[in-house]
């Protein structure tokens, strides 16, 4: 009885080994389109989808000229461009962050925002925002405020990426929202508050760099 058990045994054992093997066959097969992908793939550096694109007198970019078919909304907006360097929620997160505290006109309360500076974003996508010059800031609903770099640096603004600790929603005020610390400048803070934010595109999505 056992010398019968015996073969059996050693048969599964090599059938167990040929699974296995053709297991790690099937896996290898599978590598070689996966790595051909990789290669194919745009290297944009980007982990996740795009929240800001950054077009005009800038670097080398990390993206192509616009897509007529593809990028509708901006097509729809008139917008137009060779190059861009685009940045996803990581790459935004990557540079460092101050925060700031405004009274905010939707509810008369001050907040906290989290964000990068808006100096710091063109400089990571290659603008010189020194000089004269100026950016063209376009939210989603096709809101756009042009800010002069010189006020940029005047006022801080940042791009917002945190509302009270928490990232900002689409639908709300973000992802992305281009905004200063109005409190902390009389000229601004002497105006009632539902007049400090003109220039304060939410839901930014996409900028323009111009060279003065």
């Amino acid at each position: 009885m056992g010398d019968a058990q015996a073969p059996q045994r050693k048969e599964t054992t090599v059938n167990l080994t040929k699974r296995q093997w053709m297991r790690r066959a099937a896996l290898a097969s599978l590598a070689v389109p996966a790595a051909q992908l990789a290669a194919a793939a745009p290297r944009s550096g980007l982990r996740g989808p795009g929240l800001l694109t950054v077009a005009g007198a800038i670097g080398a970019g990390n993206r192509k000229a616009l897509d007529p078919a593809l990028d509708q909304m901006m097509v729809k907006q008139k917008i137009a461009f060779d190059r861009a360097q685009v940045f996803d929620f990581a790459a935004l997160a990557a540079l460092p962050a101050v925060e700031i505290a405004p009274t905010l006109e939707y509810d008369a309360k001050p907040h906290r925002l989290r964000g990068p500076r808006l100096e710091a974003v063109l400089k990571a996508s290659g603008a010189n925002p020194e000089g004269g010059g100026q950016v063209l800031l376009r939210a989603v609903d096709g809101y756009t405020v042009p800010l002069s770099f010189a006020d940029m640096r005047r006022y801080g603004f940042i791009v917002a990426t945190h509302l009270d600790g928490a990232p900002m929603a689409l639908g709300g005020l973000g992802p992305l929202w281009a905004v200063y610390d109005a409190d902390r400048h009389p000229d601004m803070a002497a105006k009632p508050v539902n007049e400090r934010f003109a220039l304060c595109p939410w839901g930014l999505y996409f900028i323009e760099v111009q060279r003065g």
